[in-house]
């Protein structure tokens, strides 16, 4: 079977990966006074143990007052947090495993009311919670700068912790979404305007981290077309606009472009069966983690709305296995399948189909 490309070592700088297969950030509120616990530690270090060659952690965020909606989501920044996150590093190293926390800000996603300072209002680019849908004043650009700092502060003190990179979650319509969105950000000044220049808070987010962490820790950017007020939301609508807008950030130093798909094989642009990852590499030559409903007998959303799989499309490994093997994307996220089975890496490496979830099995149904 092919499943065995899945276990090709991977290698970015001084970054070796044992396999191609990328644990997915998923939130879990089980941080409690914003500090992971022992148990969140326990919850990575299985999924490295089970065989994950790269695990990226749930959403923790940057220190802002505003930064997420729960003080049961864990924050990067302040003794305590920090402390319970080097026992996570440590856990997952001990067993050999690779780690990276997803550095984050909700921005305007945050609801009113909610989390810590919770009379504080949420903060974005132009005050927008969806296009027309003005709720607060845009951010000031000493806000910005603010932002800015907690996030290359974030990220230094992962290094300094021990990680071994970082991710920048600017993807789903949270905050570094909302700069890259038309929808969401209606700024005149140099962190607004067209495509390119949406993309200014960020290249100066990953530009100002590279120089304190230097030029071999890697930085990953996550980014979507796709909103959760918006599926049908795009950065971008042709290839040429995908360059002009992933290539301020190439240069600016992001190393792996991690493409958020609600379906990975589904193409992103007519005339090509391409995913966005696929795309991606294209343009800039940088690897790519695609990501998507894999492993799935049927997509997250349409599972949620109750559709078969029948009517979700060629969601089968098989289809994935054929794209990796042609180098369209370099490395896979796992979500909702590491989830349920921490060991899910080791079973399929394995061959040891008869003990994955019934969702598993029939996603590998068509390798068979």
């Amino acid at each position: 079977m092919k499943t065995n490309l899945l276990f090709q070592p991977f290698d970015l700088g001084n970054l070796h990966l044992e396999n191609r297969i990328v644990m997915a950030p998923m939130t879990r509120n089980f941080s409690p006074d914003s500090t992971p616990t022992d148990e969140v530690a326990s919850y990575y270090r299985r999924r490295a143990e089970g065989g994950t060659g790269l695990i990226i952690t749930e959403g923790t965020a940057v220190n802002h007052p505003v930064a997420v909606n729960s003080d049961a989501i864990p924050v990067f920044h302040g003794e305590k947090p920090l402390a319970g996150w080097k026992k996570v590093v440590d856990e997952v190293h001990s067993v050999g495993g690779k780690i990276m926390p997803q550095l984050w800000h909700q921005g305007m996603q945050r609801r009113p009311g909610t989390g810590p300072n919770a009379q504080t209002p949420s903060i974005g680019p132009s005050g927008l919670l969806a296009p027309g849908k003005k709720v607060s004043e845009p951010m000031s650009e000493a806000e910005v700068a603010d932002v800015i700092t907690a996030f290359v502060d974030a990220a230094a003190a992962a290094q300094e912790t021990g990680f071994d990179g970082i991710e920048l979650h600017g993807a789903h319509g949270y905050l570094l979404d909302q700069f890259f969105w038309s929808g969401t950000n209606e700024r005149s000044d140099r962190f607004g305007g067209d495509i390119s220049g949406r993309t200014e808070f960020v290249t100066e987010i990953v530009k100002e981290t590279r120089k304190r962490v230097g030029s071999d820790y890697p930085i990953i950017l996550r980014y979507s077309q796709w909103k959760q007020r918006d599926y049908e939301a795009r950065l971008a609508n042709t290839p040429e606009d995908l360059l002009t807008f992933l290539g301020p950030l190439s240069d600016a130093g992001v190393d792996v472009f991690h493409c958020s798909t609600r379906r990975y094989w589904e193409p992103e642009f007519e005339g090509s069966s391409l995913n966005l990852a696929g795309w991606t590499k294209k343009l800039v030559g940088k690897p790519t983690i695609t990501v998507g409903s894999v492993g799935l007998a049927d997509d997250f959303f349409g599972s949620m709305a109750g559709q078969s799989s029948e009517t979700t499309g060629e969601q089968g490994l098989a289809n994935l296995l054929e794209r990796l093997e042609r180098e369209e994307f370099d490395l896979v996220a796992v979500g909702r399948a590491l989830l349920v089975d921490p060991d899910w890496s080791n079973k399929i490496r394995a061959e040891r189909f008869d003990e994955l979830s019934p969702f598993t099995k029939e996603a590998l149904a068509s390798l068979t």
